[in-house]
């Protein structure tokens, strides 16, 4: 019996956002604008303010370049963020609901409708990604080693 391969569609590349007053000083505004609300929300405050002491500006730096590399194809981002996520202690897989919701309301505060879309479409699948990175485990196999 021959088994038939269906063709696999290469992945669309993503193109630099192209628009009007989306540039690094913009990604900037709503970066920090984001952390502002994060910082001021009771259940993602404390998370956050555990982890980053002290002066915020070398993270709110990191992570407008992680969004200058994710809409505009800078590459300036040279960090490894699944790695940075799995170590944290206290997060739960809802918290990227209040993450999303967060990055959402600034996001459409600050661009108009189908700018701040591709933001925040862009933001559920780094969500998605992190969170299987953090919470999917697949069952052992049968007669295999018992999780601990």
């Amino acid at each position: 019996m021959r088994h038939s391969r269906l063709p696999v569609a290469a992945p669309v590349e993503e193109r630099p956002l192209d628009r009007e007053g989306i540039d690094r000083a913009f990604i900037g505004r709503l970066v920090r604008e984001f952390y502002r609300r994060v910082r001021r929300h009771d259940r993602l405050g404390p998370i956050f303010a555990r982890e980053i002491t002290g002066d915020w500006e070398p993270h709110l730096e990191k992570m407008t370049d992680f969004w200058c590399s994710v809409i505009l194809k800078t590459r300036s981002y040279q960090g490894r963020p699944v790695p940075a996520h799995v170590k944290l202690e206290g997060v739960r897989e809802g918290d990227f609901d209040i993450w999303l919701s967060i990055f959402s309301d600034t996001a459409h505060n600050l661009c108009d409708l189908d700018t701040a879309s591709i933001f925040v479409e862009r933001a559920e699948r780094i969500a998605q990604s992190l969170k299987l990175a953090m919470f999917f485990r697949l069952p052992a196999a049968p007669g295999g080693p018992v999780p601990a």
